[in-house]
């Protein structure tokens, strides 16, 4: 496989080429302190699998570096990298095609593990998102209830698919938890969507946490 490493801190890139080569230790890397670089790093290595991005560049912003790199190279995975903890960055990343959001406060343990995950299939989002999503705002009546996934139409089993998915596992790994074949998971992957009305993980992650649905709890 091969990565390219984008920030404008060498030490952090040292430590993200680190954290990658645990996971592939074959893997192949390039480096870009910059948005440019960035780009033009891609245009002559198109065999790039992952890009890891940072948020905050000093020539050009990470998520405009993020719309061209999905305009121009769709089939290459991004994950964002930052500081920056808000709920509006990470859904406009998510929605700009990112397969994940990892806050560089969080300990190497979470980092191999959310990029683990999404060299799985699956897409990462901080759980501190997700709780902030559901949270209630000042502007809300203490007592309210939560929203509720009724109107979605999901069975018991279909909203497990999906409180799974919102953790960014794939197919196989929904499989291994709920002890399920494959083509069911497959099938109640194709009916969230439809209840949501999306067409694709990342779309269901969003909505999910836009309505700040109340899942069961995995694990």
């Amino acid at each position: 496989m091969k990565f390219l490493i984008v920030d404008d801190h060498a030490l952090i890139r040292e430590a993200m080429r680190d954290v990658l080569l645990s996971l592939r230790s074959d893997a192949s890397m390039l480096e870009a302190a910059d948005g440019q670089s960035a780009l033009e790093a891609l245009e002559n290595h198109p065999d790039i699998d992952l890009i890891l991005l940072d948020l905050h560049l000093p020539d050009l912003d990470g998520l405009q570096v993020l719309a061209i790199v999905a305009e121009r190279h769709p089939a290459v995975a991004v994950v964002m990298l930052s500081g920056d903890k808000e709920q509006a960055t990470i859904q406009k990343s998510l929605a700009l095609g990112a397969q994940g959001f990892i806050p560089k406060t969080e300990t190497r343990g979470v980092l191999t593990s959310a990029l683990a995950l999404v060299l799985a299939g699956g897409i990462y989002v901080p759980p501190a998102a997700l709780r902030a999503a559901s949270a209630p705002t000042l502007h809300a009546p203490a007592a309210a209830a939560p929203p509720s996934t009724e109107p979605l139409g999901l069975t018991d089993r279909q909203l497990e698919v999906l409180a799974l998915l919102m953790e960014g596992k794939n197919n196989k790994l929904i499989c291994r938890a709920l002890d399920l074949a494959e083509p069911t998971v497959k099938n109640h992957v194709s009916a969230i969507l439809k209840a949501l009305g999306v067409s694709s993980r990342t779309e269901a992650v969003l909505a999910v946490t836009r309505l700040g649905l109340t899942l069961p709890r995995t694990g």
